[in-house]
């Protein structure tokens, strides 16, 4: 079959790997790609946030399924476009995709689904935002209620930080996500993420990992989208995971439907663990970046499998077969990064790495120009290797690090620190 791939990232990197090693896939192309994906598929340049011009483009092409890697072509209705057009189509709906377009709808869901998540309030205006925090004090959350790259979310540990991020938001710093906020309670424990297929009705767990947001070692800094990922998370223990489902997940999944928007796709929840009670931080409504790199190599060639079940909605006939392994990922950021950074540098010693079931080198922000790869973002590289234990995953992972030649970038030098303490 002929698949096309929306998306340009490390995690459009991944998913093209793992599609590329089932058989069932006879062509597949990726618009818009990065330098990475043009070595393993075809790359095209298309607005992929406009419905209609990927209609048109996968009419053109003969393209079997669509895989919707990013939020931002979800929360415009691509997928609605596609399956009107009737394209077998893996992503939810642009009513589904509230979930994670609007942290206001997410709120609402769990208060009439009854899943467990941080108390909370929302505002479309400043000052008034600004006297809850004074009441609550800090430490507290204040989040952006619409899509900001994964970086509209404050952790205020003082009260200042939190008015300085009223300011941020409404000022502008998040374009139209900010227009309105939802301030959280601060919630204290382990988070880790679960990432669950829903084909409008059955439910299929297909992995835990665990992210790290902030971009300095011992978990300081800014937030960032992502500097590194491990799955399995420890934390999500099988008692974890079955209170999960059935206090959160599955009552989610039944309201949706419940309201006339059933959820078809990925549903990527985010919780924070504390004496083994699961509470819902966030949904998002694509594999994460970097969580998928490390669940596309534990998965592999399966992966495609499991989407296309998800598209068909016979969930219920599907299984995950996992190996006894882990993965970790290391991202590779511009200097500077989640601030200001310099892009057009050269990355050197790529060619020399390993790229196989157990090792491989995604690429997220790079262009290739004169034969050298070069770097247009902030996160660049997602370093990944699998292991028979995470110890051995990192040891790979961090050794082909050592053999990338990119004064330019840094990374954190303690990815999975929780997990292997």
């Amino acid at each position: 079959m002929n698949i096309l791939i929306l998306g340009s990232g490390g995690r459009e990197h991944a998913l093209a790997w793992a599609v590329m090693q089932n058989p069932k896939c006879d062509k597949l192309i990726v618009a818009p790609g990065n330098a990475g994906i043009a070595k393993i598929a075809e790359c095209a340049s298309f607005d992929i946030n406009d419905g209609a011009t990927v209609v048109s483009f996968v009419e053109q092409n003969a393209i079997d399924f669509v895989i919707i890697g990013p939020e931002a072509p979800l929360a415009a209705g691509v997928a609605d476009d596609l399956r009107a057009a009737g394209i077998l189509t893996f992503g939810p709906s642009k009513a589904a995709a509230q979930l994670e377009a609007s942290k206001g709808f997410t709120k609402e869901i769990c208060d009439a689904s009854g899943a467990p998540t941080a108390a909370y309030a929302r505002f479309d205006d400043a000052e008034k935002a600004k006297a809850y925090i004074r009441k609550q004090g800090a430490p507290i959350v204040v989040k952006a209620d619409g899509l900001a790259a994964g970086k509209g979310v404050i952790v205020a540990m003082d009260e200042q930080a939190a008015l300085d991020a009223i300011d941020d938001m409404f000022g502008g710093a998040f374009g139209g996500a900010g227009a309105e906020v939802v301030i959280e309670e601060f919630m204290d424990g382990e988070e880790a993420s679960w990432f669950i297929l829903c084909d409008g009705e059955n439910v299929l767990p297909v992995g835990t990992a665990q992210d790290h947001k902030r971009v300095g070692d011992g978990d300081t800094g800014p937030n960032t989208g992502g500097m590194g990922a491990y799955s399995p998370a420890p934390v999500m223990t099988d008692a974890v995971i079955a209170k999960a489902m059935d206090e959160i997940i599955k009552p989610t999944v039944a309201e949706m439907a419940k309201r006339g928007m059933p959820y078809q796709g990925v549903l990527y929840a985010g919780f924070m663990i504390k004496d083994g009670q699961p509470r819902l931080v966030e949904y998002n409504c694509r594999f994460g970046d970097p969580e998928c790199q490390v669940l596309m190599m534990r998965l592999g060639a399966q992966a495609l499998d499991l989407m296309l079940a998800t598209a068909n909605g016979t969930l219920d006939q599907a299984k995950v077969n996992w190996a006894d392994d882990h993965a970790m990922t290391v991202v590779m950021a511009a200097n500077g990064y989640p601030d200001a950074y310099e892009k057009g540098s050269a990355i050197k010693g790529l060619d020399a790495l390993p790229e196989d079931s157990m090792n491989m080198v995604f690429h997220a922000g790079t262009s290739e120009k004169d034969g050298q790869i070069i770097a247009t973002g902030g996160r660049v590289l997602n370093v990944t290797a699998r292991g028979d234990s995470l110890q051995d995953a990192r040891d790979r992972a961090y050794a082909m690090i050592e053999r990338i030649d990119w004064p330019e970038g840094f990374n954190r030098s303690d990815i999975g620190w929780r997990a292997l303490k």
